[in-house]
């Protein structure tokens, strides 16, 4: 099976399963995440992993929406873009695609510095980790990425190397339903696409605008199951980008990706 079927599985089918992880460790991570929960500038990386990842994915910053970011991804002169998905020896590799709704957030943030320049920034799900990237680029005073997948902390730690940055902080748990954290901030991509997640996050991102005053912006191409949720109603569009050629094929022909700002009318109200 070629990659492009592998990443079919993990547009559909395989994102079930991812949503599942997200919803299962709520609590905090379980035995076998709590050995890597925290990365840190000056944490040497395994080096088997360092060279599985350099070996099997191309650095590029074509064909997206942010060319000023360098990213290692999984691209059709890579060997797991033909070799079937079970060869490949670790968890599924959201982190080597860059989803359309990450690539909006990240072009408006480069685009427009004022929203993070000075602030803390949570990039929630952040895969690649290119949003927290951008973050740092622009100006932001603290930034920290999450993702629930070890080996995306590996990979976001080689993407901030190739931008000549610092590694910023990541924690490799689900944070989705635990206390609402003091950021000016959160971001978050592509992540709308299981109802009860979506529940989850509507639920605890409303928490954290009560309690924190925190500003949330959302990428999304327009997923149905995003435009399909009760969120949608308490969301403004910010910005529309028309997606690069390479992005549209990667995304089953999806056009554009769009940046909301979440703005729940019932915010004040307990949650």
């Amino acid at each position: 099976m070629a990659f492009c079927g592998w990443k079919r599985l993990l547009l559909v089918g395989r994102q079930n399963t991812f949503a599942k992880a997200w919803r299962s460790r709520r609590g905090g991570p379980s035995l076998r995440w709590k050995r890597c929960c925290h990365w840190s500038a000056g944490k040497s990386l395994d080096p088997e992993v360092r060279a599985f990842l350099e070996e099997n994915t191309e650095v590029t910053s074509s064909g997206h929406l942010t060319p000023e970011i360098r990213l290692r991804l999984l691209t059709p002169r890579c060997r797991f873009w033909r070799e079937k998905p079970d060869l490949w020896p670790y968890g599924d590799p959201f982190w080597a695609i860059y989803w359309p709704g990450g690539q909006a957030l990240s072009r408006y943030i480069l685009d427009n510095p004022h929203v993070v320049k000075g602030r803390s920034v949570l990039d929630l799900g952040s895969g690649c980790g290119a949003t927290a990237i951008a973050a740092v680029m622009s100006g932001a005073s603290h930034v920290l990425a999450n993702d629930i997948d070890p080996i995306a902390g590996t990979a976001m730690i080689l993407n901030c190397e190739l931008n000549h940055l610092n590694p910023f902080p990541i924690i490799i748990k689900n944070i989705i339903n635990s206390e609402a954290g003091n950021w000016d901030l959160i971001v978050l991509g592509d992540m709308f696409y299981d109802e009860q997640l979506a529940d989850d996050l509507h639920h605890w991102l409303r928490k954290c605008i009560r309690i924190q005053q925190t500003e949330v912006l959302i990428g999304d191409p327009g997923r149905y199951q995003f435009l399909s949720h009760s969120i949608r109603s308490q969301l403004h569009k910010v910005i529309e980008y028309s997606l690069p050629e390479y992005t549209r094929q990667e995304n089953n022909g999806l056009t554009s990706s769009i940046v909301w700002s979440y703005q729940p009318s019932n915010s004040s109200e307990n949650c």
